[in-house]
């Protein structure tokens, strides 16, 4: 036989589609030439993959041998394609059993010894392989990181010997399980850790059941960033398809991928001179940003006007629609990006405005300039707006008299409206669209009356007034009510602390 196909599996966002892997022997000078777009990496495969063959005892065939990988429109990277294409090259020269070639995806890098060594985007490829019906043979150090995908057949090797040696019947591999995963999750921090800031407790309570974003305004060393890190220890563990979204993203990521934490919802807080590309996403071959990186998770941006307006620019229209698009040239990607954003930002220049200390001596003008850095827009966009000021020492000692609530008592509260919103609309209250804020968000002729008072004198859009009514949602929900009622209504105007100081609004 001089010609042998083999599938295996490309990356396009954090798609794996498939790719046809074909080789073909004939009669002329000895040579190896792979077609269909491959970068610098792929082109390489050639001299891995006859070094491997012939550390393995294998012949390496003296024909001019042609690889092709299909389709010839998507380019191909990295060394993901090195295993198929020493099995095609096998297959052609009749060293391996072609018969049952067809059932199979193959996937990882190849050592000069013959090794396999792991390949990102393991998971996207398990899934994409499930859903084709075939299995998947890939290295065993991805084996743990293949098998999340329920229902996948994953056959882990750590030797191309060992992929021969079960498809020529001589040495069957076994599939690999899943590993056991608690939905109980463990977090190194509590919120009991913080002392006092009982409104910012509060306010991070109603954003972890509800889901909306949260800006803290405090001078520095109140505690806001502590706070933020708190957050995901409040938040419900993720569903299998959740975590399934999440992992696909980390598995495509540089980041490693831990398949005993995948339900925990993640947490991202780049530094405040991160570029737009770092946060969004970008290169040449596109890659998840933070926002992606965060998805169903926190994304934290500590001392928020200090990023650039334009790269806080760029998280409008995430947070409005949950996916990013990057448009390439040569091809276009699509990242999930559905992240509860959470924010903090001092009060000021020196940070000091409003401090007991009296230490603050920025003018108005500063000021302005300052919080003008975030605009209008944005700040639109965040359901609630929290102070958070310095606690007396003596709190900070001792803690609150009635001491401090820890995590796991808060979570439960989060966890049950949580499922009161999504037994109601099937999503967090953060995501109700138009309609179902119509119907499940309505007010009686009270709150509708202190509603329509808050908007003439706070000035806030349609957006802000759709937020609001999402927030007093979630606040009934806390409280276990049916309907919103005026206390409810009250607590969430009361979050919208920028708005009364004017922020980004010049």
């Amino acid at each position: 036989m001089t010609l042998a196909t083999v599938y295996s599996r490309g990356k396009q966002g954090i798609q794996a589609p498939l790719v046809t892997v074909e080789a073909h022997l004939s009669n002329g000078l000895p040579s190896l030439s792979i077609v269909g777009l491959p970068e610098t990496a792929v082109k390489e495969s050639k001299d891995r993959v006859r070094g491997a063959l012939l550390t393995c005892n294998f012949e390496f065939p003296a024909q001019r041998i042609t690889i092709n990988l299909g389709p010839a429109d998507l380019p191909k990277e990295g060394g993901r394609f090195d295993l198929a294409i020493a099995i095609a090259i096998l297959a052609a020269s009749g060293q391996v059993q072609s018969a049952d070639l067809g059932r199979y995806e193959l996937l990882g890098e190849l050592s000069l010894s013959g090794e396999l060594r792991p390949t990102k985007g393991a998971l996207p490829v398990a899934v994409a392989a499930r859903d084709a019906g075939r299995a998947l043979l890939l290295p065993r150090a991805n084996a743990a990181e293949g098998a999340l995908a329920d229902g996948a057949e994953i056959l882990p090797a750590n030797h191309l010997l060992e992929v021969c040696g079960h498809l020529n019947g001589l040495a069957p591999l076994y599939a690999a399980k899943r590993e056991p995963f608690s939905a109980l999750l463990a977090f190194d921090v509590d919120l009991a850790d913080v002392h006092g800031q009982y409104q910012a407790k509060r306010a991070l309570e109603i954003a972890a059941a509800g889901r909306h974003n949260l800006i803290m305004l405090g001078p520095p060393g109140t505690g806001k960033s502590m706070l933020a890190a708190r957050l995901p220890s409040l938040l419900p563990a993720l569903s299998e398809t959740e975590a399934l979204e999440t992992a696909a993203i980390t598995s495509v990521s540089d980041l490693g991928l831990d398949p005993a934490r995948w339900l925990c919802p993640p947490y991202r807080a780049p530094h405040h001179t991160a570029s737009a590309a770092a946060l969004v996403g970008g290169g040449g071959v596109p890659k998840p940003g933070e926002i992606s990186l965060a998805h169903h998770g926190v994304l934290f941006l500590d001392e928020l006007p200090e990023f650039d307006r334009k790269v806080l620019e760029v998280l409008r229209e995430p947070l409005e629609t949950g996916r990013i698009i990057i448009s390439r040239a040569a091809n276009q990607a699509e990242f999930p990006a559905s992240f509860q954003l959470i924010a903090a930002m001092n009060p000021c220049p020196c940070g000091y405005l409003g401090d007991a200390s009296g230490r603050c001596h920025c003018t108005v003008e500063q000021v302005q300039r300052y919080r003008a850095r975030i605009s209008g827009p944005l700040l639109d966009r965040i359901d609630l707006h929290v102070e958070v000021p310095r606690v007396p020492h003596a709190v900070l000692q001792q803690g609150s008299p009635g001491g401090e609530e820890s995590s796991a008592t808060v979570r439960q509260r989060v966890i049950s409206a949580r499922e009161c919103a999504l037994a109601r609309t099937g999503k967090p209250n953060a995501q109700l669209s138009a309609p179902q804020i119509k119907r499940y968000c309505m007010l009686d002729p009270a709150g509708q009356k202190l509603l329509e008072q808050a908007m003439d004198k706070l000035g806030l859009s349609h957006r802000a007034y759709h937020r609001i009514l999402k927030v007093s949602r979630t606040i009934a929900d806390l409280a276990g009510a049916e309907r919103i009622d005026t206390p409810h209504l009250s607590e969430a105007i009361s979050y919208r602390r920028l708005d009364r100081s004017g922020v980004g609004r010049r």
